[in-house]
């Protein structure tokens, strides 16, 4: 999807909530835009601190990230840190994640084989899927290497037991 019609899109959104495209949300949207990292509401409002433009508060940026984030053209994802982080969604095939609890490196993935055994899943409960997230939490492979930590599942919980949120 081209930039320019997700814009346009944003802008319909708002109207179904009686709110316009104002300056400042125009150059949240932009900014949430322009960048294909992961990002915190935190780390959007310092970077649009730290350009030259309209002036944004933090509280505007608080409250566009959840028009965005309900209108669907950003999701969110919990990485265990306190704080939400944010991607772009339009245009962007869907994929998963894998989360690093020692660096924070955020790995996107896609794994046909998962998506299936989740489709079938769902087949043989009668569950109409409309969505879903699927984040591994773990150490990324520079931080593996560094706690001398091998790879492949080692230290993960086997089935039954508490491993925190799936």
């Amino acid at each position: 999807m081209k930039h320019e019609s997700i814009r346009k899109s944003f802008e319909d959104f708002l109207r179904t909530r009686e709110l316009k495209l104002t300056s400042q949300r125009e150059r949240i949207f932009e900014r949430a835009f322009a960048t294909h990292e992961h990002f915190s509401a935190e780390q959007l409002y310092d970077w649009l601190r730290a350009e030259p433009g309209p002036r944004v508060s933090r509280a505007t940026v608080y409250r566009t990230i959840g028009l965005l984030a309900e209108g669907g053209f950003l999701g969110s994802l919990d990485v265990g840190r306190g704080e939400l982080v944010y991607e772009h969604l339009l245009g962007h095939r869907h994929h998963d994640h894998m989360v690093c609890t020692e660096c924070g490196r955020i790995e996107e993935f896609h794994d046909e084989r998962i998506e299936a055994l989740q489709r079938e899943a769902c087949d043989r409960k009668g569950f109409v899927l409309l969505s879903h997230s699927h984040r591994l939490v773990g150490l990324c492979r520079g931080c593996a290497r560094r706690r001398g930590v091998a790879s492949g599942g080692k230290g993960a919980p086997s089935a039954g037991e508490s491993g925190g949120s799936p």
